[in-house]
C-alpha cells in the first residue's frame, strides 16, 4: 500500500516521475517487477550479509598485507568466498518474488499478460472457478522451483567439492 501511495500517479515520487520522465509503476509490468523486489529484498540481504560476515578476516588481512588493494581483495577473495550465500539469497529473493501477492496487487494491479504475477493468476483461477488453470499454474510454479533448487544445490555442491581440492 506504501509502495502505491508513494509511487503512485499523485505520490511524492509518482508524481516526479510522471511529469519530468512520463514514467509511472502504477499498474504496469514495472511496477509488478519493483513490488517483487522491494518484497524479495530483504531475504536476498540477510543471505548475502551472513555470508560475507563469515569470511575468515585473516584471509582478507593476508591478502592486503600482500599488497593487494581494497578491491582486489573483495573481488578475487570476499566475491568467491561468499558466492553460495549470494546464490542462496538470490534463490530466496526469487522465489519469494514468484509468490508475491499483496505488494503487486496493490502497485500493479492484475492485467492479465501485463501485469499479472502468477500467484494472482492462481487467485483469479480459483475465483472463476477455473481449477484446471489453477491447478497447472501451481504445478508450473513448482516444477521452476524445484529446478531452480536443484540447479543451485548442483552449483553450491560443485563450488563445495572444488574449494576441497
Amino acid at each position: 500500500y506504501l509502495l502505491l501511495i508513494f509511487l503512485g500517479k499523485n505520490g511524492f515520487l509518482g508524481r516526479v516521475l510522471l511529469d519530468y520522465f512520463n514514467f509511472s509503476f502504477a499498474f504496469k509490468w514495472t511496477g509488478a517487477a519493483l513490488a517483487c523486489a522491494i518484497m524479495g529484498f530483504p531475504l536476498m540481504v540477510r543471505s548475502i550479509k551472513l555470508a560475507i560476515e563469515m569470511i575468515d578476516v585473516k584471509i582478507e588481512d593476508a591478502a592486503r598485507t600482500l599488497g593487494a588493494a581494497p578491491l582486489k581483495v573483495f573481488f578475487t577473495i570476499t566475491l568467491p568466498i561468499s558466492m553460495p550465500g549470494i546464490i542462496v539469497g538470490t534463490t530466496l529473493s526469487f522465489a519469494r518474488a514468484l509468490g508475491e501477492f499483496g505488494a503487486t496487487l496493490m502497485v500493479a494491479g492484475s492485467l492479465p499478460g501485463r501485469t499479472q504475477t502468477v500467484s494472482v493468476a492462481i487467485y483469479e483461477a480459483v475465483e472463476m472457478g477455473r481449477d484446471n488453470l489453477a491447478n497447472f499454474l501451481v504445478l508450473l510454479t513448482s516444477l521452476v522451483c524445484l529446478v531452480i533448487l536443484i540447479g543451485s544445490g548442483q552449483i553450491l555442491k560443485s563450488k563445495y567439492e572444488a574449494g576441497r581440492n
